[in-house]
């Protein structure tokens, strides 16, 4: 068995950046190259798919006491929204695309905590574990500001139907137990809490989170599956949204427009409407510039904020040659793997399945339509509707991750522009 392996440090925080909430301040030391990460292992693990092992942790959770990063409130006159488990910002990008401002992150990820800083200069970010962090340093930072909407996407590897652990006893079940700690403390006028469909089939926990939330917000809370393409997201990604409004108001999820599909004027948006205009590549080849214009209205969509022609995050992972072999002796549409058929070779019309995190030291999950590789981390952005302006950091590897685990931006503003309704 491998000896544990360290994490390595790719980036540091200036320590004038950071307002601590400890005697002893710690520095922020994130890693240098995490696309040569090897985490932390099991000393004698059991079968990996065992529930009585207990699920192993990413390598960039932060451990020590949670720190504010400094941010800038504006005075724009925007709802205010506060964002628990926020990764690295899919949820928050889409609130400010509906004209919400964001003024704080937190979660415990720290390549995410990077990224949502990177993507969301003035927002305060809160890098920790959130049973750690006292909501009345919130307060502080909110200076007297009603919190209008309060978001949270709890960790649902627990919850997934992708999960081969999935049971209704893991821990992280629990962990919207500390979204409520917050409700009760800050009272904001709206809350938003998102998950994974797999909940609904675990346990009681829907009607427990609708009934607590409920009792806690002074709130009527309700839930309903919400399938991304509907809004544009060229991902059959389904999620469970549970959405309250303070004073009993019960929130409407009719009032969520549906942009795109059966019931609407325009398709739903396909693999190749989402990233035929990105250039092809080998693995381990970079491409920094678009070399073809866009030519779908996605495609515009995505590129609509770029600057000079400057594409970042566009880089394939540098397969053996036998996982090479895989993709390429793979049709377009199928499965790579007998065992796990969510791990497919993606085609052209169709969309992409549900992308997922994949773990601690995730694989690639896709492989390219046309090139025999995996996806880049710009081309797993486009298919959860990040535009090419939202700047990844970390590498492939966390990269990843981040990506895997975030909520679709328009899914998150066609949820955003309805409860603006209720503001």
């Amino acid at each position: 068995m491998p000896a544990k392996a360290k994490v390595k440090p790719y980036k540091e925080l200036e320590e004038e950046d950071v307002l601590t909430l400890v005697e002893e301040p710690y520095q922020l030391k994130l890693g240098e190259n995490p696309d040569d990460i090897d985490v932390a292992l099991l000393d004698e693990p059991k079968n990996i798919w065992d529930k009585s092992v207990k699920v192993e942790e990413n390598g960039y959770y932060w451990k020590k006491d949670p720190f504010i990063t400094k941010g800038k409130l504006l005075t724009n006159g925007k709802p205010l929204v506060v964002e628990l488990f926020c990764g690295c910002g899919g949820t928050s990008l889409g609130f400010e695309m509906a004209g919400f401002e964001i003024a704080i992150g937190c979660d415990i990820h720290q390549p995410s905590i990077t990224t949502f800083k990177t993507n969301h200069p003035n927002v305060f970010s809160v890098l920790g574990d959130v049973k750690k962090v006292n909501p009345n340093s919130f307060k502080q930072i909110l200076d007297g500001r009603q919190v209008d909407v309060l978001i949270g996407g709890v960790p649902c590897q627990g919850f997934s139907l992708n999960n081969r652990k999935r049971h209704q006893a893991d821990e992280r079940n629990l962990l919207y137990k500390e979204f409520i700690r917050f409700v009760k403390l800050l009272n904001p006028k709206v809350v938003v809490l998102e998950n994974v469909s797999g909940m609904k089939s675990t346990g009681d926990f829907v009607t427990d989170i609708e009934n607590e939330i409920s009792e806690a917000g002074n709130m009527k809370v309700k839930s309903k599956l919400l399938f991304a393409p509907d809004y544009g997201v060229p991902q059959s990604r389904t999620r469970l949204v549970f959405v309250g409004v303070r004073g009993g108001e019960e929130f409407d999820f009719n009032k969520i427009k549906k942009t795109h599909g059966p019931t609407t004027k325009k398709p739903y948006v396909t693999v190749k409407d989402a990233i035929g205009d990105l250039p092809s590549l080998q693995p381990n080849q970079v491409a920094v510039a678009y070399t073809k214009k866009p030519t779908t209205d996605y495609q515009k969509l995505m590129r609509k904020d770029v600057k000079e022609n400057k594409l970042t995050n566009h880089k394939a992972p540098n397969h053996p040659k036998e996982v090479i072999a895989k993709i390429k002796n793979t049709k377009p549409g199928l499965p790579m793997y007998p065992k796990f058929k969510q791990r497919i070779r993606l085609a052209w019309d169709i969309q992409s399945p549900t992308q997922v995190s994949g773990g601690i030291r995730p694989q690639f999950q896709f492989g390219h339509p046309q090139d025999n590789r995996g996806l880049t981390i710009r081309e797993r952005c486009r298919l959860q509707s990040f535009p090419d302006n939202f700047v990844v950091s970390g590498g492939i590897v966390q990269g990843r991750v981040q990506t895997g685990n975030a909520v679709p931006p328009l899914l998150a503003k066609a949820v955003a522009l309805a409860i603006k309704k209720y503001l």
